[in-house]
């Protein structure tokens, strides 16, 4: 078991192990789900924010099963996605409830607005 302080710095091991077989599973889909399902990988580490590494996991889990899916029951990528994927993408991210990079300054922004507001009483 590595020590704690390594994953206090890195994040947890078993986190990115999981990471990088879920990474794994959208690799190996045939193509045109691969490089549909990579798109949207590549989308929700920018979108997405996510502290929480377990919800990050369990999004990707769920998207590699996804796209597994759609290949076996060759669904077609568009039929999935609809017409907007970036709207598919979005909304398929906010299913999953976790902490994102933006939720500490919208903390910061709330609280300088109240403390302004308190000041503006004086």
């Amino acid at each position: 078991m590595p020590a704690k302080w390594i994953e206090t710095l890195t994040g947890s091991l078993e986190q990115k192990k999981q990471y990088k077989q879920e990474k794994a599973r959208l690799e190996a889909l045939p193509e045109p789900y691969g490089s549909a399902a990579q798109a949207m990988h590549r989308y929700f580490m920018y979108y997405g924010g996510f502290t929480d590494g377990r919800t990050l996991i369990r999004m990707f889990g769920d998207l590699a099963d996804l796209w597994e899916r759609a290949a076996v029951d060759g669904t077609p990528v568009r039929e999935i996605v609809g017409d907007d994927p970036v709207d598919f993408a979005e909304t398929f991210a906010q299913a999953y409830a976790g902490t994102h990079w933006i939720d500490k300054e919208r903390a910061r922004l709330n609280k300088a607005i109240e403390d302004a507001e308190r000041e503006e009483r004086k």
